[in-house]
C-alpha cells in the first residue's frame, strides 16, 4: 500500500501516489551473520546474492560488528570486477575523514590522509581503531551505485558509529565517512568486507537494493 488513495491530479496537498510495481523501494537480498570469520563475501550469483543490473542503487548496513583483534583493526572493503576467481584488488581514489568525542571530554575532526587511496588497490577502511572490548562493536552502511555500469566509474559513500580506543584504554565515539570510487568500466561483481587484522568475531551484514521508481 502507497498511503495515497488516488492521483494527486488538481489537488495543492503535495502528496503524490507512488508508481505502480513497487519501484523506489529498499529490498532485503541477503543477511550475512559473522562468527568468527575471517571475511564476508558478497559474490553475484552466489548464494541468491544479486549485484548487477537489477538494482542501480545497492547499500550494505552493519549491525554491531566486533573484532577478534586487540590491535584496533580497521574495518575494510574491496571489490572484485572478475567473474571467477574475486581477487579483490580494484582501483580506488578514495577520501576519508571523522569526528571523535573522547569519554574523557577530548574531542577532534580530523581529514585522515593515511586512511585515503590515490589510484591504489588495497582495501579501503570504513571504521579506524575498532575496540574489542565485549560491549564495543560498530554500525554503519555503504551505498554503492551502478555496480554493473561498463561506461561509468562505480561511486561509494559510507558512514560508520563505532567505539573507538587509543590503544592505552581510552575509549572515544566516533563517526567517521569514506567516499571514492572504483576507477574501473568493467563491471563490479564482488565486494568483501573484514577487518584488517584477525577475524570478525560478530556481527552482521545486510544488503539492499534500491528499485527503480
Amino acid at each position: 500500500m502507497t498511503g495515497i488513495v488516488a492521483q494527486n491530479v488538481g489537488r495543492t496537498s503535495g502528496l503524490i501516489k507512488a508508481a505502480a510495481g513497487g519501484g523506489g523501494t529498499w529490498t532485503l537480498i541477503k543477511t550475512l551473520t559473522a562468527s568468527a570469520d575471517s571475511t564476508l563475501d558478497f559474490v553475484d550469483g552466489a548464494s541468491d546474492v544479486i549485484l548487477d543490473s537489477t538494482y542501480p542503487i545497492y547499500r550494505f548496513s552493519f549491525i554491531n560488528t566486533h573484532p577478534s583483534s586487540t590491535s584496533r583493526p580497521d574495518f575494510t572493503f574491496n571489490g572484485s570486477d572478475d567473474d571467477s576467481s574475486h581477487s579483490y584488488d580494484v582501483t580506488k581514489t578514495t577520501t576519508f575523514f571523522n569526528v571523535y568525542h573522547m569519554e574523557s571530554d577530548a574531542s577532534g575532526f580530523d581529514y585522515a590522509s593515511t586512511e585515503d587511496l590515490a589510484q591504489g588497490t588495497g582495501f579501503q577502511p570504513l571504521s579506524t581503531l575498532q575496540g574489542d572490548g565485549n560491549d564495543n562493536s560498530g554500525c554503519g552502511e555503504m551505498w554503492l551505485f551502478n555496480p554493473s555500469s561498463t561506461t561509468f566509474v562505480k561511486h561509494f559513500i559510507s558512514r560508520f558509529s563505532s567505539v573507538g580506543e587509543d590503544g592505552s584504554g581510552n575509549h572515544f565515539a566516533q563517526d567517521e565517512y569514506a567516499a571514492g570510487y572504483f576507477n574501473a568500466t568493467a563491471d563490479i561483481t564482488a565486494i568483501q568486507f573484514k577487518f584488517a587484522s584477525g577475524d570478525i568475531d560478530s556481527g552482521k551484514i545486510k544488503l539492499y537494493g534500491l528499485g527503480d521508481s
